[in-house]
């Protein structure tokens, strides 16, 4: 019995590890095609990445057309300085980071409002009819608890929860160390914790 879980977890690890390289072979040769100035290269990175680049863009910026501006600021990035990725890491990474890097100056000088998109997929299954009262109160807590948080720590969640990209990659995006980002996420847990726990007790 014990042999067998060994041989299955093995052959998961080594599925993962297979999926990994050929995401990383694709985006590889993706990004290469782009140095060598194909315009369609970079179209497919837009098909590929765009909606979770916007997606990021607008949880930064909470503004739509300054979302899009942003993506077509990364993506202009991304053509002239395509070379520059090594595939050291996910490409997802490198693209996030160029996002950030794009619109964090701008964030240290004004609140980031939350985005209907972060609220929305606070809850991923529609109330009842019934229980839509209750739906409204649960709401409002989280608007609350999530304007308590700073923009970094919402960026965090942004990063891990909607995005999926590690510490070690978030670390990067944001220029910080990956104990500093652990911080940020356990902080923001933490008080998002009590907004549960009160909406509980409702």
């Amino acid at each position: 019995m014990l042999a067998k879980q060994l041989t299955m977890n093995l052959s998961q690890t080594t599925r993962r590890t297979q999926s990994k390289s050929a995401e990383l072979a694709c985006d590889l040769e993706l990004v290469r095609r782009i140095v060598a100035k194909e315009e369609c290269a970079l179209h497919e990175l837009y098909t590929m990445y765009g909606q979770r680049l916007y997606s990021y863009a607008l949880c930064l910026t909470a503004d739509p057309a300054l979302a899009e501006d942003v993506v077509q600021d990364t993506l202009e990035a991304v053509w002239h300085s395509a070379k520059s990725y090594r595939g050291e890491g996910r490409l997802i990474a490198w693209l996030m980071k160029i996002i950030h890097h794009t619109v964090s100056k701008s964030l240290r000088h004004r609140p980031m409002p939350i985005s209907e998109e972060m609220e929305s997929n606070l809850y991923a299954d529609e109330p009842l009819p019934e229980d839509q009262t209750q739906s409204n109160e649960q709401t409002a807590l989280i608007r609350q608890g999530l304007k308590k948080l700073s923009p970094e720590h919402r960026m965090v969640l942004e990063l891990v929860f909607y995005q999926g990209l590690s510490l070690k990659e978030i670390a990067d995006v944001c220029n910080c160390p990956v104990g500093t980002i652990k911080s940020r996420l356990s902080y923001a847990r933490q008080q998002l914790r009590g907004v549960l726990s009160r909406m509980e007790e409702i």
